[in-house]
């Protein structure tokens, strides 16, 4: 299959974490000097301002509102804890709304003190006693799958298998599926699955970074694109294959890059855009 390469921005969308050093306001003036068209917000970037004001904020930069994350961390061992991870995704898709985020991002948890089983089917609740109120405010969620060394605290979703079966459990429109190349690359079903999410119609996004060897840090080592040993133009190609057309979404944790000058990091960001992805 030839997959075409990227000659614009037109597609990049950048996660305000990725350059984490710069506050929401920083972000929307240099991405849209640097041609950049999408961002996905982190709720840390909207704490002490008001939403419509960022909305403003991002609209007048020319900057689409891809998404937000993240919702999710929904089992626990302790009820309690569980009602209010489900009071605080009826929030975050609130958040989403006056954002004019279309999708929230979730990040769907575990609890290693019981079995993943267990942590999938609160998952499945969880989802349920939110869903209808996502629909209500236009607001799709996207279950993450993430790679399985998080699978003890961040997700009990971890192939895109699982994800995809998650979904048919739910069977509900409102629900589809994050592909995140750092999670994902290395699953052999890889293809198959987002094959499976194209004829449902379910996939929402696609977020590329890369992974290092060694990898330093499990969570704060991402890569930039090409510096790693993510087939990423492939995995484009899988997608676009089936239909995805939407915003190419960097999304890196690192404390290397955090920690340079991040204009020249998002200068480095956008030559790895057109040349590995």
């Amino acid at each position: 299959m030839s997959i075409v390469p990227l000659t614009d921005f037109s597609r990049l969308c950048i996660h305000t974490i990725t350059t984490k050093p710069w506050p929401i306001e920083e972000a929307a003036k240099r991405y849209s000097a640097a041609g950049v068209r999408g961002v996905t917000v982190w709720r840390q970037w909207l704490e002490g301002r008001n939403i419509g004001d960022v909305r403003r904020l991002l609209a007048d930069s020319g900057l689409a509102v891809v998404s937000l994350c993240r919702g999710g961390f929904f089992p626990s061992a302790d009820p309690a804890a569980r009602q209010a991870a489900i009071d605080d995704n009826l929030r975050a898709i609130d958040e989403a709304a006056a954002l004019g985020a279309p999708l929230l991002v979730l990040v769907c948890g575990a609890d290693p003190r019981q079995p993943l089983e267990t942590s999938r089917q609160q998952i499945a609740e969880g989802i349920r006693a939110v869903v209808d109120h996502a629909r209500a405010a236009g607001v799709k969620l996207g279950i993450e799958p993430l790679h399985p060394m998080y699978a003890d605290t961040r997700s009990a979703i971890n192939t895109l298998r699982q994800a995809n079966d998650m979904c048919d459990r739910l069977s509900d429109p409102q629900v589809g599926v994050v592909v995140d190349v750092y999670h994902l690359w290395w699953d052999p079903e890889l293809e198959a699955q987002i094959q499976r999410c194209g004829r449902a119609g379910r996939l929402l996004a696609f977020h590329v970074s890369d992974w290092r060897t060694p990898t330093e840090d499990l969570l704060n080592d991402r890569g930039l694109m090409g510096e790693g040993c993510i087939p990423l133009r492939q995995i484009r190609g899988w997608v676009e294959a089936q239909g995805f057309n939407g915003f190419v979404e960097v999304e890196i944790f690192s404390n290397r890059y955090w920690a340079m000058d991040q204009q020249e990091f998002l200068e480095k960001i956008k030559r790895a855009y057109l040349e590995h992805v």
